[in-house]
């Protein structure tokens, strides 16, 4: 299998239980929910996403091979931090990779999670759950949609985007599912007055079902990519 990727960078993890955390971040081109065209938006199944993921950007490319996948996300590794993953491993720090999108496990497979773990790396997944996961992810963070059919349901994080008004996407759906943490993160809008709205009404929610913890987009406070 082929892989298209819309960008590869180095940054921390923003979001969820390992914010704060150095990572390579992997953003597959595509997503089955949306196709990332704003004449489109109106008709998606998921209308708030804020991420480009449309074809190839410059730190992009196509991948004909899990090994040349895995040796350029290892290439961002080594010139973000000074050293390959193999010699941040043997000084105790495990490298992640966060594979995402758009929706990443319409490509993310098993011989690329082997060659991400041959060549050092912890590997992570955001996905919209509509996806069954391969064999091998060492993280799964999964963020239902609203009039998504959901495939996927264990894993280490639930993140649902809070509130969606559809009956479909409350919180009470999914917390009796097979993960070890849940979290509500504020959608985030255009308008600052229905944002904060979004996030008070998380915050209340939190606070009301101690089952939730707050996730809060760091790398947009911080202004990190």
């Amino acid at each position: 299998m082929s892989y298209t990727v819309k960008e590869i960078f180095h940054t921390l993890q923003g979001e969820g239980a390992n914010a704060g955390r150095a990572a390579v971040f992997c953003r597959f081109s595509g997503c089955n929910l949306w196709t990332g065209r704003e004449q489109d938006r109106h008709r998606a199944v998921c209308r708030f996403c804020d991420t480009d993921f449309v074809g190839i950007g410059p730190d992009g490319g196509r991948f004909a091979t899990p090994e040349a996948l895995a040796t350029a996300i290892a290439g961002r590794w080594e010139a973000g931090t000074g050293e390959t993953p193999a010699q941040s491993r043997a000084a105790g720090i495990r490298p992640l990779v966060v594979c995402t999108g758009g929706e990443p496990l319409l490509q993310l497979d098993a011989p690329a999670i082997d060659a991400l773990h041959a060549a050092g790396f912890e590997v992570a997944v955001e996905t919209n759950g509509t996806q069954v996961a391969p064999a091998g992810l060492d993280w799964i963070c999964v963020s239902p949609k609203a009039g998504a059919p959901l495939a996927l349901t264990r894993g280490d994080e639930l993140k649902l985007v809070f509130p969606q008004a559809e009956p479909e996407a409350q919180p009470e759906r999914f917390e009796g599912l097979a993960f070890q943490q849940f979290w509500l993160q504020p959608m985030d809008v255009a308008d600052p007055a229905v944002r904060e709205a979004n996030v008070r009404a998380a915050i209340a929610y939190c606070l009301a079902h101690p089952r939730w913890r707050l996730s809060v987009q760091t790398h947009k406070v911080v202004g990190v990519r």
